[in-house]
């Protein structure tokens, strides 16, 4: 998400910059953020994708005694295990194949500053076990290395699930949930603070339209009534995509309703399986036909049939419109690379490429 020019305040402290909404549930967010940013406390950002976990990390940081040191990002999401371990921890030369010199991992980055561990709950337990002992111990050893590393970092976390319900199904350790949730701060999604959606189109409407040298800067009372009538599964990210949409599409200086997409405008959406001549209703209604004909199927077994036809096809389809590159495909589907690949092997799919894992180092 870009950077936002503006700075909203409350009567409870100084403005925050770089952050917009002034609805009470925001509000709630910034008097927190402010209050936890003066102290050292592990911090774990909860929300729906797209509600600016990020932005409030980096307020946090901003605005903590640590602001002159580095200000560390990781997407544990986009990275298998070892890349993972390799990117946080480091590595020494011969650790594994390709490691051909030394490198500074992720938490000896940002050394006298902050990491934000995005996704935090994609990690294995194997790596859980390590990021517990650097957050009770501040230290650790690159991979391939026995040499113990000390580090001063503040750890915030975010993810954009239930963390203790990922607990109770024993996918996250509950000795490192706790670690981190020391202090929550839960992001609303944007449905319930729509109050703060004209000061975001506002805002997205100057910055898009300086972007690309047009002058957008009204927006007709229909398309800004349908704009907050919108339910925005995407949040504030999905707005902002609409937002740069019509300004790039717009001939005159008013952003009009027939500029938003169908789904704003309470319209049936071209369904993804379009892009491969297949609808999915027809699929879900083949399968089902499929089932009730076969003699001896179980309501079980039909269910498990459908449900395995339709996520192939609709793995298959994102992926073509993500020119078969697994990072892209997998933040569309909301899942995490591992998972997808995993998919993709279930499916007998092409797995296409880790094009993304690069940017990481």
């Amino acid at each position: 998400m870009l950077p936002y020019s503006s700075a909203i305040g409350s009567d409870s402290g100084p403005p925050i910059p770089g952050l917009i909404g002034t609805s009470e549930a925001m509000q709630a967010v910034y008097r927190l953020t402010r209050k936890v940013a003066k102290t050292n406390a592990s911090v774990l950002l909860l929300g729906e994708t797209g509600t600016g976990k990020e932005m409030i990390a980096t307020a946090i940081h901003r605005l903590s005694g640590r602001s002159s040191g580095p200000f560390v990002r990781v997407n544990c999401g986009a990275l298998s295990e070892s890349l993972l371990e390799s990117e946080l921890f480091g590595h020494v030369r011969g650790a594994f194949t390709g490691a051909v010199n030394n490198r500074t991992g992720r938490f000896e980055a940002a050394h006298t500053g902050t990491i934000f561990l995005d996704e935090i709950n994609s990690t294995s337990l194997f790596l859980q076990v390590k990021l517990l002992r650097v957050l009770q111990e501040r230290e650790f050893e690159r991979v391939g290395d026995t040499t113990t590393i000390r580090v001063d970092v503040r750890v915030i976390a975010a993810s954009n699930r239930d963390l203790y319900a990922e607990v109770e199904a024993g996918r996250f350790r509950e000795d490192l949930y706790w670690r981190l949730n020391v202090v929550p701060i839960v992001l609303p999604p944007l449905r319930q603070r729509r109050e703060d959606i004209p000061a975001l189109v506002a805002h997205f409407l100057g910055y898009y339209s300086e972007k690309n040298d047009k002058h957008v800067v009204h927006i007709q009372p229909q398309a800004m009534e349908a704009l907050q009538d919108y339910h925005w599964p995407g949040n504030v990210r999905e707005l902002q995509n609409y937002v740069e949409r019509a300004v790039a599409m717009a001939e005159g200086d008013e952003l009009t309703v027939d500029l938003l997409p169908e789904a704003v405008l309470g319209r049936p959406a071209r369904r993804a399986g379009r892009l491969r001549g297949v609808d999915l209703d027809t699929l879900i209604y083949e399968v089902v036909q499929e089932g009730l004909q076969a003699a001896g199927a179980d309501a079980t077994a039909m269910h498990e049939r459908i449900v395995n036809r339709v996520e192939r096809e609709l793995i298959a389809q994102v992926m073509q419109a993500c020119g078969n590159v697994q990072t892209k495909a997998a933040a569309r589907l909301g899942i995490n690379r591992n998972t997808l690949r995993s998919k993709l092997q279930q499916y007998q799919l092409e797995t296409g490429s880790d094009e993304g894992k690069e940017s990481q180092g």
